[in-house]
Protein backbone atom coordinates (compact mmCIF):
# COMPACT_ATOMS: atom_id res chain seq x y z
CA UNK A 1 0.00 0.00 0.00
CA UNK A 2 1.34 3.39 -0.95
CA UNK A 3 1.57 6.10 1.75
CA UNK A 4 -0.08 9.56 1.66
CA UNK A 5 0.93 11.90 -1.15
CA UNK A 6 3.12 14.99 -0.51
CA UNK A 7 1.14 18.23 -0.31
CA UNK A 8 2.70 19.47 -3.57
CA UNK A 9 1.05 16.65 -5.47
CA UNK A 10 -2.51 17.26 -4.24
CA UNK A 11 -3.51 18.96 -7.50
CA UNK A 12 -2.78 15.88 -9.60
CA UNK A 13 -6.01 13.97 -8.77
CA UNK A 14 -7.99 15.12 -11.77
CA UNK A 15 -5.14 14.32 -14.14
CA UNK A 16 -4.69 10.85 -12.70
CA UNK A 17 -8.40 10.24 -13.00
CA UNK A 18 -8.43 11.46 -16.61
CA UNK A 19 -5.48 9.26 -17.56
CA UNK A 20 -7.13 6.25 -16.00
CA UNK A 21 -10.37 6.89 -17.90
CA UNK A 22 -8.47 6.93 -21.20
CA UNK A 23 -6.75 3.65 -20.31
CA UNK A 24 -10.01 2.01 -19.30
CA UNK A 25 -11.70 3.06 -22.52
CA UNK A 26 -8.95 1.42 -24.55
CA UNK A 27 -8.97 -1.76 -22.42
CA UNK A 28 -12.77 -2.17 -22.40
CA UNK A 29 -13.94 -0.58 -25.66
CA UNK A 30 -17.21 -2.55 -25.82
CA UNK A 31 -18.19 -2.47 -22.16
CA UNK A 32 -16.99 0.91 -20.88
CA UNK A 33 -19.55 3.73 -20.71
CA UNK A 34 -19.16 7.22 -19.18
CA UNK A 35 -22.34 8.37 -17.46
CA UNK A 36 -21.25 11.78 -16.18
CA UNK A 37 -18.16 14.00 -15.77
CA UNK A 38 -18.95 15.83 -12.54
CA UNK A 39 -18.60 13.71 -10.62
CA UNK A 40 -16.93 11.28 -12.97
CA UNK A 41 -19.17 8.23 -13.17
CA UNK A 42 -18.90 5.27 -15.53
CA UNK A 43 -19.87 1.63 -15.90
CA UNK A 44 -17.95 -1.45 -16.96
CA UNK A 45 -19.69 -4.70 -17.84
CA UNK A 46 -17.75 -7.79 -16.77
CA UNK A 47 -18.49 -11.21 -18.29
CA UNK A 48 -17.07 -14.53 -17.27
CA UNK A 49 -15.47 -17.00 -19.61
CA UNK A 50 -17.93 -19.38 -21.26
CA UNK A 51 -18.82 -22.33 -19.10
CA UNK A 52 -20.70 -25.52 -19.85
CA UNK A 53 -23.08 -25.19 -22.83
CA UNK A 54 -21.57 -21.72 -23.46
CA UNK A 55 -23.24 -20.47 -20.30
CA UNK A 56 -21.70 -17.48 -18.53
CA UNK A 57 -22.38 -15.02 -15.74
CA UNK A 58 -22.25 -11.27 -16.04
CA UNK A 59 -22.40 -8.12 -13.98
CA UNK A 60 -22.26 -4.40 -14.67
CA UNK A 61 -20.21 -2.36 -12.20
CA UNK A 62 -20.78 1.34 -11.63
CA UNK A 63 -17.85 3.48 -10.35
CA UNK A 64 -17.77 7.09 -9.20
CA UNK A 65 -14.56 8.98 -8.47
CA UNK A 66 -14.37 10.81 -5.21
CA UNK A 67 -12.58 14.14 -5.22
CA UNK A 68 -9.32 12.76 -3.84
CA UNK A 69 -9.31 9.44 -5.69
CA UNK A 70 -7.06 7.42 -5.70
CA UNK A 71 -6.19 8.49 -2.16
CA UNK A 72 -9.86 7.80 -1.47
CA UNK A 73 -11.63 4.67 -2.56
CA UNK A 74 -14.09 5.09 -5.42
CA UNK A 75 -17.78 4.54 -4.93
CA UNK A 76 -18.96 1.27 -6.50
CA UNK A 77 -22.14 -0.73 -6.90
CA UNK A 78 -23.62 -3.51 -9.01
CA UNK A 79 -26.32 -2.09 -11.29
CA UNK A 80 -27.22 -5.31 -13.12
CA UNK A 81 -26.31 -8.98 -13.24
CA UNK A 82 -27.16 -12.21 -15.07
CA UNK A 83 -27.20 -15.75 -13.67
CA UNK A 84 -25.88 -14.69 -10.27
CA UNK A 85 -27.32 -15.79 -6.95
CA UNK A 86 -27.80 -13.30 -4.10
CA UNK A 87 -24.84 -14.74 -2.24
CA UNK A 88 -22.69 -14.27 -5.37
CA UNK A 89 -23.62 -10.58 -5.51
CA UNK A 90 -22.76 -10.18 -1.85
CA UNK A 91 -19.44 -11.91 -2.44
CA UNK A 92 -18.55 -9.52 -5.27
CA UNK A 93 -19.32 -6.44 -3.14
CA UNK A 94 -17.12 -7.81 -0.36
CA UNK A 95 -14.36 -8.48 -2.86
CA UNK A 96 -14.50 -4.91 -4.21
CA UNK A 97 -14.28 -3.53 -0.70
CA UNK A 98 -11.26 -5.66 0.11
CA UNK A 99 -9.43 -4.84 -3.12
CA UNK A 100 -10.14 -1.11 -2.79
CA UNK A 101 -8.63 -0.99 0.68
CA UNK A 102 -5.56 -2.94 -0.40
CA UNK A 103 -4.91 -0.65 -3.39
CA UNK A 104 -5.63 2.68 -1.72
CA UNK A 105 -3.35 5.45 -3.08
CA UNK A 106 -3.07 3.89 -6.58
CA UNK A 107 -5.43 3.98 -9.53
CA UNK A 108 -7.30 0.76 -9.01
CA UNK A 109 -10.29 0.34 -11.36
CA UNK A 110 -8.48 -2.13 -13.62
CA UNK A 111 -7.42 -4.13 -10.53
CA UNK A 112 -10.97 -4.16 -9.18
CA UNK A 113 -12.48 -5.23 -12.50
CA UNK A 114 -9.86 -7.97 -12.93
CA UNK A 115 -10.67 -9.32 -9.47
CA UNK A 116 -14.37 -9.41 -10.34
CA UNK A 117 -13.58 -11.10 -13.65
CA UNK A 118 -11.72 -13.86 -11.81
CA UNK A 119 -14.56 -14.19 -9.33
CA UNK A 120 -17.09 -14.66 -12.12
CA UNK A 121 -14.97 -17.41 -13.66
CA UNK A 122 -14.92 -19.15 -10.29
CA UNK A 123 -18.70 -18.87 -10.08
CA UNK A 124 -19.08 -20.49 -13.51
CA UNK A 125 -16.88 -23.36 -12.38
CA UNK A 126 -18.95 -23.69 -9.21
CA UNK A 127 -22.15 -23.83 -11.26
CA UNK A 128 -20.66 -26.60 -13.38
CA UNK A 129 -19.53 -28.53 -10.29
CA UNK A 130 -22.92 -28.05 -8.61
CA UNK A 131 -24.77 -29.37 -11.64
CA UNK A 132 -22.48 -32.37 -11.88
CA UNK A 133 -23.14 -33.12 -8.22
CA UNK A 134 -26.88 -32.77 -8.74
CA UNK A 135 -26.69 -35.15 -11.70
CA UNK A 136 -24.73 -37.70 -9.65
CA UNK A 137 -27.19 -37.33 -6.78
CA UNK A 138 -30.12 -38.05 -9.09
CA UNK A 139 -28.31 -41.09 -10.46
CA UNK A 140 -27.67 -42.36 -6.93
CA UNK A 141 -31.32 -41.83 -6.01
CA UNK A 142 -32.43 -43.68 -9.15
CA UNK A 143 -30.11 -46.59 -8.32
CA UNK A 144 -31.38 -46.71 -4.75
CA UNK A 145 -34.97 -46.70 -5.96
CA UNK A 146 -34.19 -49.53 -8.35
CA UNK A 147 -32.62 -51.53 -5.51
CA UNK A 148 -35.72 -50.97 -3.40
CA UNK A 149 -37.93 -52.31 -6.18
CA UNK A 150 -35.68 -55.33 -6.65
CA UNK A 151 -35.14 -56.27 -3.01
CA UNK A 152 -38.44 -55.01 -1.66
CA UNK A 153 -39.10 -53.26 1.60
CA UNK A 154 -37.95 -55.02 4.79
CA UNK A 155 -40.95 -56.29 6.74
CA UNK A 156 -41.50 -54.74 10.15
CA UNK A 157 -44.43 -55.02 12.52
CA UNK A 158 -45.51 -51.51 11.66
CA UNK A 159 -45.49 -51.81 7.87
CA UNK A 160 -47.03 -55.32 8.09
CA UNK A 161 -49.96 -54.00 10.13
CA UNK A 162 -50.40 -51.15 7.66
CA UNK A 163 -50.40 -53.62 4.77
CA UNK A 164 -52.82 -55.94 6.61
CA UNK A 165 -55.28 -53.12 7.25
CA UNK A 166 -55.18 -52.09 3.61
CA UNK A 167 -55.56 -55.70 2.45
CA UNK A 168 -58.56 -56.30 4.73
CA UNK A 169 -60.23 -53.13 3.48
CA UNK A 170 -59.74 -54.17 -0.15
CA UNK A 171 -61.04 -57.69 0.58
CA UNK A 172 -64.14 -56.30 2.31
CA UNK A 173 -64.84 -54.09 -0.68
CA UNK A 174 -64.57 -57.08 -3.03
CA UNK A 175 -67.05 -59.06 -0.88
CA UNK A 176 -69.50 -56.15 -0.88
CA UNK A 177 -69.35 -55.89 -4.67
CA UNK A 178 -69.86 -59.64 -5.03
CA UNK A 179 -72.87 -59.62 -2.70
CA UNK A 180 -74.35 -56.71 -4.60
CA UNK A 181 -73.88 -58.54 -7.91
CA UNK A 182 -75.50 -61.70 -6.50
CA UNK A 183 -78.41 -59.68 -5.15
CA UNK A 184 -78.87 -58.04 -8.53
CA UNK A 185 -78.68 -61.40 -10.26
CA UNK A 186 -81.41 -62.72 -7.92
CA UNK A 187 -83.70 -59.87 -8.89
CA UNK A 188 -83.21 -60.66 -12.57
CA UNK A 189 -83.97 -64.42 -12.14
CA UNK A 190 -87.24 -65.53 -13.89
CA UNK A 191 -90.08 -67.06 -11.84
CA UNK A 192 -91.84 -70.36 -12.75
CA UNK A 193 -94.81 -68.47 -14.15
CA UNK A 194 -92.55 -66.34 -16.32
CA UNK A 195 -90.80 -69.47 -17.64
CA UNK A 196 -94.22 -71.08 -18.42
CA UNK A 197 -95.41 -68.00 -20.24
CA UNK A 198 -92.17 -67.97 -22.18
CA UNK A 199 -92.71 -71.63 -23.28
CA UNK A 200 -96.34 -70.88 -24.21
CA UNK A 201 -95.19 -67.99 -26.28
CA UNK A 202 -92.78 -70.31 -28.07
CA UNK A 203 -95.67 -72.68 -28.94
CA UNK A 204 -97.75 -69.79 -30.13
CA UNK A 205 -94.92 -68.56 -32.27
CA UNK A 206 -94.64 -71.99 -33.95
CA UNK A 207 -98.37 -71.98 -34.77
CA UNK A 208 -98.17 -68.45 -36.01
CA UNK A 209 -95.28 -69.45 -38.25
CA UNK A 210 -97.34 -72.24 -39.85
CA UNK A 211 -100.31 -69.95 -40.33
CA UNK A 212 -98.18 -67.31 -41.96
CA UNK A 213 -96.61 -69.93 -44.23
CA UNK A 214 -100.08 -70.83 -45.65
CA UNK A 215 -100.00 -72.77 -48.93
CA UNK A 216 -96.31 -72.31 -49.21
CA UNK A 217 -95.70 -75.27 -46.83
CA UNK A 218 -94.41 -78.19 -48.93
CA UNK A 219 -95.23 -81.82 -48.08
CA UNK A 220 -92.96 -84.64 -49.10
CA UNK A 221 -95.39 -87.14 -50.82
CA UNK A 222 -92.77 -89.84 -50.85
CA UNK A 223 -93.48 -90.39 -47.22
CA UNK A 224 -96.91 -91.77 -48.19
CA UNK A 225 -95.93 -93.88 -51.25
CA UNK A 226 -95.79 -97.11 -49.28
CA UNK A 227 -99.13 -96.58 -47.55
CA UNK A 228 -101.06 -98.61 -50.17
CA UNK A 229 -98.79 -101.59 -49.75
CA UNK A 230 -99.55 -101.94 -46.09
CA UNK A 231 -101.90 -104.92 -45.27
CA UNK A 232 -104.39 -103.92 -42.66
CA UNK A 233 -106.31 -106.91 -41.15
CA UNK A 234 -110.02 -106.61 -40.78
CA UNK A 235 -111.16 -107.07 -37.24
CA UNK A 236 -113.84 -109.57 -38.36
CA UNK A 237 -111.24 -111.82 -39.98
CA UNK A 238 -109.41 -112.07 -36.71
CA UNK A 239 -110.10 -115.50 -35.15
CA UNK A 240 -109.75 -114.03 -31.72
CA UNK A 241 -112.27 -111.29 -32.43
CA UNK A 242 -115.28 -111.58 -30.08
CA UNK A 243 -117.86 -108.79 -30.01
CA UNK A 244 -119.21 -110.07 -26.68
CA UNK A 245 -116.03 -109.20 -24.99
CA UNK A 246 -116.48 -105.64 -26.20
CA UNK A 247 -119.94 -105.47 -24.66
CA UNK A 248 -118.69 -106.81 -21.36
CA UNK A 249 -116.33 -103.94 -21.18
Amino acid sequence: MRGPRPLAAMTDYSEEQRNELEALESIYPDSFTVLSEKPTTFTITVTSEAGENDENVQTTLKFTYREKYPDETPLYEIVSQENLEDNDVTGIINLLEQQAEENLGMVMIFTLVSAVQEKLNEIVDQIKTRREEEKKQKEREAEEEEKQRFHGTPVTIENFLNWKAKFDAELLEIKRKKMKEEEQAGKNKLSGKQLFEMDHNLDTSDIQFLEEAGNSVEVDESLFQEMDDLELEDEEDDPDYNPVNLDSD
